[in-house]
């Protein structure tokens, strides 16, 4: 799967993005994923995407993303699981959109 990371600046995306990437190596998923900052988001689709995954503090954004997202699935990663980090919850959530 693809998948790409919004953020404001990409700094806490990027963080996520690391463990995510451990995360899937540990467990035998075949992921790729990338961390862009709200500005630098630029036809999602076209470079392949499955899903987008918009950090907590720009969900205000996501009406912007999805209109950017050219019907690829989008959400916004839940609080408390963006601050921990939680992958096995946050790998949850990109099953269900793509399903």
């Amino acid at each position: 799967m693809k998948v790409l990371l919004v953020c404001a600046a990409g700094m806490s995306t990027s963080m996520l993005m690391k463990k995510m990437e451990a995360y899937a190596k540990d467990n035998g998923i075949d992921l790729e994923i990338a961390a862009r900052s709200f500005s630098e988001l630029k036809d999602p689709a076209d470079d392949g995407y499955d899903c987008i995954l918009i950090g907590p503090q720009i969900s205000y954004q996501k009406d912007k993303v999805v209109a950017k997202a050219q019907g690829l699935p989008v959400d916004v990663i839940p609080m408390k699981d963006y601050g921990r980090q939680n992958c096995p919850a946050i790998f949850e959530q990109i099953d269900k959109i793509l399903a």
